[in-house]
């Protein structure tokens, strides 16, 4: 394994141990509002902070892009880090979330780790190395076109000026597909793609910290992902993906939908 690997998979394990420890006290949690449905509690800043300490002993000079507490530093390796994708789900009780943790070197995407901590179920990936469900190889999905396909989405909860073109899109794939899930966790259902428990998903509007991890996953697994406007998908945070044939179709469709 590899020894950055290592590391990222030690401490998204040491943030998956804070998270459960407060499964049975959510009730009694402080909660803050970043944005419109949109929350942080004590347990996102805590298992920020075991993750980025577990990282700094090993890698001190390496920068950081953490969801709660920003950019810190300047490197040619960055870690990407969600400490609690799924927050709200969380906040619910609702058994949807995850620890996504990524290594970029110079822009390109090297480690990644997503571990969801109450199925105890670790993705990880080293970029060339193919990806791995608690040490079993992954693959994506064989399902051949989008009648019959199993997609994944989330809804633009923060551009609500967006909802009604991602409706549309809606509206396009969900004739074709037998069933679109919304779980709540963009990392978990990156994930699922990754290992074929969903053949595609898109979303909009998604952070790199959500993104990133996930991506790797599924270029390791034999998936594809993309932006739908042709851009960065980091960046731009509108995705697209699946297997190769999903994801194709997927892709027509939504770009035969008109931009609003």
């Amino acid at each position: 394994m590899h020894p950055m690997l290592n590391i990222a998979i030690r401490a998204a394990r040491a943030a998956g141990n804070i998270i459960i420890r407060h499964i049975d006290n959510i009730q009694d949690l402080p909660v803050n509002v970043k944005g419109r449905n949109d929350f942080v509690t004590e347990v996102d800043r805590q298992a920020e902070a075991v993750i980025i300490e577990s990282i700094r002993k090993a890698y001190p000079n390496h920068a950081i892009m953490a969801e709660e507490s920003g950019t810190h530093g300047n490197h040619d390796y960055q870690w990407i880090i969600d400490p609690l994708d799924g927050t709200t789900n969380f906040l619910h009780g609702f058994p949807q979330f995850a620890v996504s943790i990524a290594l970029q070197h110079k822009g390109v995407l090297t480690q990644a780790v997503v571990y969801d901590p109450l199925r105890q179920e670790l993705f990880t990936t080293s970029r060339g190395h193919g990806a791995y469900l608690n040490d079993r190889r992954m693959r994506v999905s064989r399902q051949k076109n989008l009648e019959g396909a199993l997609l994944g989405t989330g809804f633009p909860f923060r551009e609500q000026q967006r909802f009604e073109y991602y409706l549309e899109t809606f509206r396009a794939l969900s004739p074709l597909a037998a069933g679109i899930r919304r779980a709540g966790s963009a990392a978990l259902d990156l994930a699922y793609v990754a290992c074929g428990r969903l053949d595609g998903f898109w979303e909009f509007g998604l952070e790199q910290w959500d993104i990133a991890a996930g991506a790797l996953l599924i270029e390791e697994s034999g998936g594809i992902i993309s932006s739908i406007n042709g851009n960065n998908y980091l960046t731009s945070g509108d995705i697209i993906t699946g297997n190769p044939s999903v994801y194709s179709e997927i892709k027509k469709l939504i770009e035969s939908v008109p931009i609003k």
